[in-house]
């Protein structure tokens, strides 16, 4: 038990009294007569909590809290005063003060003050250091990636995080679409208020409105007591909405009521309840088509697409790869206490060479694969899954000299030859699989000089017997 504590009182007695009791319930104890005394040891030492009388000479009790204060703001004052007076208290506690007792003072009562208030104080720090750590994980400037893609969004995401604007974030599965709504949370206003996370098409449709909006005991069969929905759960903070396109039509229309008036219905009942959230919706689909195919409400959509953040797929941002491999071999080195210090070239050539059909989610998968069988200090191509090595003997074989630009030309150009023969040199299903347009893919092959002829040439000399 390392908490220190100042007695301050006039009373010699009852300071020594103090003093013997808490030294023997194992705290460092200091003591002073007067509140000036007492001023100059805050001055000198680090305590925890100040015991001290109101009314002393020279210095009152309520002048040392709020010097004391000044000084050290994280001292916690206790007050005694020997006049019952609730004025007197209600003004220590308005100025600072975390309680008060009155004369003569039960012993074991102020331990029990004192324990509780040291237990305050610890969870009040373990609560500061979480949302410290939160915030940290969640930091612009922790965000892996320097290409002008994922920078984009970056500034995108820092912009839209100070105001209150509903949020639609595109993008396909696995490109981080809740990470980026954590991070608009925790760098919001209302980064103190809940983080609530709900993945729509998870929820089965007769229960979406329940598990939306909650319910009444007895709405239905199986609502055996009222149940807060996550809307009410998520009050004062923020409610990110996965899979928005999941959600029933018939919801839609509730769900778009909610979001304008502020106010939800629980199912089984007629009372309307005030809440305040920030809506961030996310999802995989192209939500405009879906409200021309009408399954998604026109209405609803506009609602929530205020702020469109559309996050790019790995083959849009691939010099990042190779950053966001070792920012996920240093996660995994901290969870498997390993030392691993990076990937050898010729996976990092694999892995940006890769078509990334789970973009960041599968390639933090293969990594965490990768480091589980890893025992040199770089990850290398057996530690890689077999259709990886399998891509890396066949497409991938490095070449033993020549300039960088050169070499990752030609890589680009195989990969390209590659992926087109996979796919019967049917160009739209070839821009399709990379996740690029037609007109992205025809630049390329002008660029890289893949001609149909020899594409058809090479798919031949392949299907040809020797």
């Amino acid at each position: 038990m390392n908490e220190r504590i100042l007695i301050v009182d006039d009373d010699e007695i009852l300071r020594e009294s103090l003093v013997a009791v808490l030294k023997n319930r194992g705290y460092a104890t200091a003591e002073a007569a007067s509140g000036k005394q007492a001023l100059k040891k805050i001055i000198q030492n680090d305590f925890d909590v100040v015991l001290c009388d109101l009314e002393m000479p020279e210095m009152s009790g309520m002048e040392l809290l709020e010097q004391g204060s000044a000084i050290n703001p994280r001292l916690s004052f206790i007050i005694i005063t020997a006049y019952a007076s609730m004025e007197t208290a209600i003004e220590a506690l308005r100025k600072g003060a975390y309680d008060y007792m009155i004369k003569p003072l039960n012993f074991e009562d102020v331990i029990l003050k004192i324990r509780k208030l040291i237990e305050h104080k610890n969870l009040t720090l373990e609560n500061q250091s979480l949302r410290q750590e939160i915030h940290t994980q969640y930091d612009f400037s922790n965000f892996v990636g320097k290409s002008e893609a994922i920078q984009r969004v970056f500034q995108q995401i820092e912009a839209v995080s100070q105001t209150d604007s509903n949020v639609l974030v595109t993008g396909k599965s696995g490109t981080g679409k809740e990470l980026a709504a954590k991070a608009m949370h925790f760098h919001s206003p209302r980064s103190k208020g809940p983080f609530v996370a709900i993945n729509c098409g998870a929820i089965t449709e007769s229960l979406v409105e329940s598990e939306l909006f909650g319910h009444m005991k007895g709405a239905f069969t199986g609502a055996v007591q009222n149940k807060e929905g996550f809307f009410k759960v998520a009050d004062h903070g923020t409610l990110f909405l996965d899979e928005i396109s999941e959600v029933p039509i018939t919801t839609q229309i509730k769900l778009l009521r909610a979001i304008e008036e502020k106010e939800i219905i629980p199912v089984g009942s007629t009372q309307a309840i005030k809440v305040d959230v920030r809506i961030i919706a996310a999802t995989n689909r192209n939500l405009f088509e879906e409200v021309k195919a009408n399954r998604f409400r026109e209405d609803l959509y506009y609602r929530l697409n205020i702020v469109e953040i559309i996050l790019p797929s790995l083959s849009e941002r691939k010099e990042d790869i190779p950053l966001l491999a070792n920012h996920f071999i240093k996660k995994y080195n901290q969870q498997m206490n390993k030392r691993v210090k990076g990937a050898a070239p010729p996976v990092n050539q694999i892995l940006m060479h890769h078509h990334w059909r789970g973009e960041v989610r599968e390639l933090e998968n293969i990594i965490e694969r990768s480091m589980i069988f890893c025992k040199a200090d770089f990850i290398q191509v057996e530690d890689l899954p077999p259709d990886l090595q399998q891509a890396s003997s066949q497409n991938l074989r490095l070449p033993e000299s020549g300039q960088l630009r050169d070499v990752l030309r030609e890589f680009e150009r195989n990969y390209l030859i590659t992926q087109l023969q996979k796919q019967g040199n049917h160009r739209g299903k070839t821009a399709r699989a990379l996740g690029i347009g037609e007109a992205t893919l025809y630049r390329k092959m002008a660029e890289l000089n893949i001609h149909e002829e020899k594409l058809k040439l090479e798919s031949d000399e392949k299907g040809s017997p020797n």
